[in-house]
């Protein structure tokens, strides 16, 4: 078997359907999809139990465990030689794995990540995300958290992943980012320079707990001997909040961030704020201007999104 994915999830069904379909739709790759159901109370058990496919095997936990635990459950019972991780409101366009698999072995490499894009519960893309070259990746990362899309976007060997450790229970929404950090330990990647991911926002993504995040990042800087780029994540965290309709907060983070380096990057979001507010324009405030990354990706996720689950 070329790859298995791990998806953990808990009470998101219908968020976790859309998921699978772009998992199921893989393009040449022999692959298995464990999904870890940390409890769920809702209908993913039923939804789960529905789906023909031999390719889904489910693992249920009876009590939460995190999502780390989840993820390291799903890698230790996982057959394929390769392991990719997807959360379970992401999306892949259908040649993602097999993209990465192909950079991996043409570059003698490990492990491989691509870019991505961040679109809201329409399938509108909001702003995109292009990975940097891996040998650039390697320094950043011990600054922040630069693989694009997140937990959804890595593929590793399986082998490789058993050799340099699980992920860290001890963190609950920058797990990643630290098994990233551990993987460039190990060595360079295979970067796929193309929007093969799809991140959703929604209003429960995991990443607006700011406070688990700050608790999170200190613990990689203790654990790395490293320190955070806190301008970046500050301007993240003023993002975050502006989502959650907490103005006051967002400003306050725009000024950390302003402080702390990101002054340039800081007036250029605050004047697209205005341009939003004035009716200028209806972008977001990192929009990115690059039309043939935008088309690129919108033509896989609106396939998706209009394509029937059979298909």
């Amino acid at each position: 078997m070329d790859i298995s994915v791990i998806v953990p999830t808990r009470n998101r069904s219908a968020l976790l359907a859309m998921t699978l379909r772009s998992v199921l739709r893989q393009r040449d790759v022999h692959l298995e999809v464990v999904v870890v159901d940390e409890a769920s109370t809702d209908d993913t058990p039923r939804m789960l139990a529905a789906l023909a496919d031999a390719r889904v095997r489910v693992i249920r936990h009876d009590t939460p465990s995190g999502v780390a635990s989840a993820r390291n459950h799903g890698a230790a019972e996982a057959h394929g030689d390769w392991i990719a991780f997807l959360d379970d409101d992401d999306l892949w366009a259908p040649e993602k794995l097999v993209c990465q698999l192909q950079a991996a072995e043409q570059f003698g490499r490990d492990w491989a990540y691509t870019g991505a894009v961040v679109i809201n519960m329409h399938g509108r893309i909001l702003r995109v995300q292009r990975p940097l070259a891996p040998e650039e990746l390697l320094t950043a990362l011990l600054r922040y958290n630069a693989v694009p899309g997140g937990g959804s976007n890595v593929a590793v060997r399986r082998a490789t992943w058993t050799l340099i450790g699980p992920f860290n229970t001890r963190l609950r929404n920058t797990e990643d980012w630290e098994m990233w950090i551990r993987l460039a330990q190990h060595g360079p990647p295979a970067c796929v320079c193309s929007p093969l991911i799809a991140r959703r926002l929604h209003q429960s993504n995991s990443t607006l707990d700011l406070a688990e995040i700050v608790r999170g990042t200190q613990l990689i800087e203790a654990l790395h001997r490293t320190t955070v780029d806190w301008g970046r994540l500050h301007r993240w965290f003023a993002h975050s909040s502006l989502r959650a309709g907490h103005r006051w907060a967002a400003f306050g983070h725009f000024a950390q961030a302003a402080l702390r380096g990101q002054r340039r990057s800081v007036a250029s979001d605050l004047s697209a704020i205005l341009q939003r507010i004035a009716g200028r324009t209806q972008t977001s405030i990192d929009a990115s201007q690059d039309d043939a990354w935008t088309t690129m990706a919108s033509e896989w996720i609106q396939d998706l999104l209009h394509t029937s689950w059979s298909t």
